[in-house]
């Protein structure tokens, strides 16, 4: 009887809690090839999860739209086609309007500090912008520019008549507002719109530029601190819920601003050395710009804050401070562009 008694009491002290961990394995999804550097960087971010949730949590990573299209995954998190997925909100112009502010023009200089900054300012409107799924984290790749196929772009005047493929909404708007046209795609399908004359140009960061194969299709390069694009890992927000405490805190040690940084490090030094290798082709002019035609740029940009506040002012939240306060959080992490 006393054995019996000893079993059923270390039965019910062990049950709750091997029920309460039990193991996931994660989908994790994104859409870039699995050479890009955002192919490590999931892997470390679920090498890390499995660590801190006592291997709990496993993942596996699928890249290149194994399982779904790049405009779908923030979709993908939220139905649960996927369980962590890779999203650019720009992609999906006028649905997540607050996080658009980090693609302004001239507005960063850094990819490391400007993740930190857009991260740790971006967090306090996640879970309204983004309330179908679990935020987990905001980054940027390395400020980039236009890439040309037809003529060097100087001045803001040389868009016009022009079919680009824009990075996001924002840069669509200014497109727009300068006379070209937009080509909307993915960043997997860019080669091939501006080999079949369907583009003309597009704004692209230059390490991508080769690994997409696009610089086999362009020519004029220009060297400017142009935009940036805005990136997020979500997760499914059932699967999360789903976790014991423990398996919580494992995806919240690695769902914050520093684990931006380090994501938007590993990228940005993949993008930063693909400046010299595009320099190096024969095939390529790579062109600075004049400190009066970055003036011209500047002044032909500044529209595009005002058309970013009143897309924000909908979902209620006042716009100049939120931009306030993303300045001081780039200032902060020395990413603020002068």
């Amino acid at each position: 009887m006393r054995k019996t008694f000893l079993a059923l009491l270390l039965a019910a002290s062990v049950t709750p809690a091997m029920a309460q961990e039990k193991t996931f394995d994660l989908k994790i999804s994104h859409w870039v090839p699995a050479s890009h550097p955002l192919q490590k960087s999931l892997e470390d971010w679920a090498a890390a999860v499995e660590k801190d949730s006592g291997g709990t949590i496993k993942s596996k990573v699928f890249p290149a739209q194994q399982l779904g299209k790049a405009f779908d995954h923030y979709d993908m998190a939220r139905d649960g086609i996927a369980d962590v997925t890779y999203v650019n909100p720009g992609y999906q112009p006028g649905r997540f309007p607050i996080i658009g502010a980090g693609e302004m023009p001239f507005l960063m200089s850094d990819a490391k500090g400007g993740s930190m900054g857009l991260d740790e300012w971006y967090r306090k409107y996640a879970e309204k912008e983004m309330k179908d799924v679990k935020f987990c984290l905001a980054f940027v790749h390395s400020p980039s520019s236009f890439h040309s196929r037809t003529k060097k772009i100087v001045v803001p005047e040389d868009i016009k008549g022009m079919k680009i493929r824009p990075a996001h909404a924002t840069m669509a708007n200014f497109v727009t507002s300068l006379g070209g046209t937009n080509v909307q795609s993915s960043a997997p399908e860019v080669r091939d719109i501006i080999e079949r004359g369907v583009a003309d140009a597009v704004t692209f960061p230059w390490g991508s530029l080769l690994l997409f194969g696009i610089d086999k299709v362009t020519k004029y390069d220009m060297e400017a601190p142009l935009y940036t694009t805005t990136f997020a890992f979500v997760i499914n927000k059932d699967k999360y819920n789903a976790m014991s405490d423990k398996q919580k805190k494992a995806i919240d040690n690695n769902c914050n601003t520093e684990a931006a940084g380090r994501v938007g490090e590993h990228w940005g030094k993949m993008e930063d050395a693909g400046i010299a290798k595009i320099k190096a082709e024969s095939s390529h002019e790579v062109y600075k710009l004049t400190p009066e035609q970055i003036a011209l740029w500047k002044k032909a940009s500044e529209p595009l804050v005002k058309t970013w506040g009143e897309g924000v002012k909908k979902t209620g939240v006042d716009p100049d401070p939120a931009m306030a306060d993303l300045r001081a959080a780039l200032k902060k992490h020395n990413a603020l562009a002068e």
